[in-house]
């Protein structure tokens, strides 16, 4: 088997805390030279300046293409140009476009009046730059907005149209799920590169959480499966964890996936365990900046 090539998304820190625990997750996945990471944006834009300093610093220090998560949430169109043009001028050349979720407190995305009123605006004007590398989201099971899976399908195809060049999809737990929108996409006469993304468990009951909000099916043998390990504790449940996600991504490199992008949650270890199941090693020459 053909070890896939891999890239790693991080979250910016709001504490001196969770600053260390970025640094470290960098420090410890940097040597399995992804083909690039990612810097998430917080809800309603929240963690603006935080996502800036984290991607501007993670390729400094550990020398990796970054792609900045960018959102249309509660700024002008000026505003957004403007935070693409300062990370252009700090070098970095890849976005990921994302229309963003509700600030908190609000019930669903409202643009702003003078801001760009959904993904496909921001990547129209992303693209006419002509010096970015726009990826963007995808939902392999339908968007919580969404009427269809057939229209996500749709939207995407506009997304790539627009100018982006790959997408990275939300997490699903089964192998089908990712094979399934796959193809429709391809029927759709999309041709650029899917991503699936992958989320290592590191919670059972967290992971769960986030599937609700973002409309995942849980599975019923999952849910079977953690209870029976929770019986056995923490190792046993980070055992099944690790195995459930190496089985997951060797279904996919099986079907074709060529590309697999981890949400690390800045918790370098089991998507490091994952990793080194699937061949991945650290690539000589290639370590962190002290």
């Amino acid at each position: 088997m053909t070890p896939p090539k891999i890239s790693f998304e991080f979250f910016p820190p709001k504490t001196l805390e969770a600053s260390f625990r970025l640094w470290e997750t960098a420090r410890a996945l940097a040597p399995l030279a992804p083909e690039f990471v990612s810097v998430t944006y917080g809800a309603g834009g929240t963690t603006r300046k935080l996502t800036h300093e984290a991607v501007t610093t993670i390729n400094r220090q550990f020398g990796l293409e970054v792609a900045a998560h960018l959102t249309c949430v509660e700024a002008t169109r000026a505003e957004t140009m403007e935070i693409v043009q300062s990370y252009a001028d700090a070098g970095i050349s890849e976005i990921v476009a994302l229309r963003g979720d509700a600030p908190q407190g609000a019930a669903r995305f409202t643009p702003h009046a003078d801001g760009f009123a959904n993904s496909v605006e921001l990547i129209e004007a992303i693209a006419a730059r002509g010096d970015m590398t726009i990826r963007v989201g995808a939902y392999p099971e339908p968007h919580p907005e969404s009427a269809s899976s057939d229209a996500d399908v749709a939207w995407l195809k506009r997304k790539i149209d627009a100018g982006a060049s790959s997408a990275i999809t939300q997490f699903f737990f089964e192998p089908e799920t990712f094979f399934r929108f796959r193809d429709k996409c391809a029927a759709a006469g999309i041709d650029a590169p899917i991503i699936p993304g992958i989320l290592p468990i590191q919670s059972w009951a967290g992971t769960k959480r986030f599937a609700a909000s973002c409309n995942t099916t849980v599975p019923d043998w999952a849910e079977e499966a953690f209870q029976l390990a929770s019986l056995d504790g923490p190792e046993a449940e980070r055992a099944l964890a690790t195995s459930l996600c190496v089985d997951l991504c060797e279904n996919l490199i099986a079907g074709g996936v060529d590309r697999l992008h981890f949400y690390t949650l800045n918790r370098p270890e089991l998507t490091h365990d994952v990793c080194t199941a699937l061949g991945i090693r650290p690539a000589p020459g290639v370590e962190a900046v002290a």
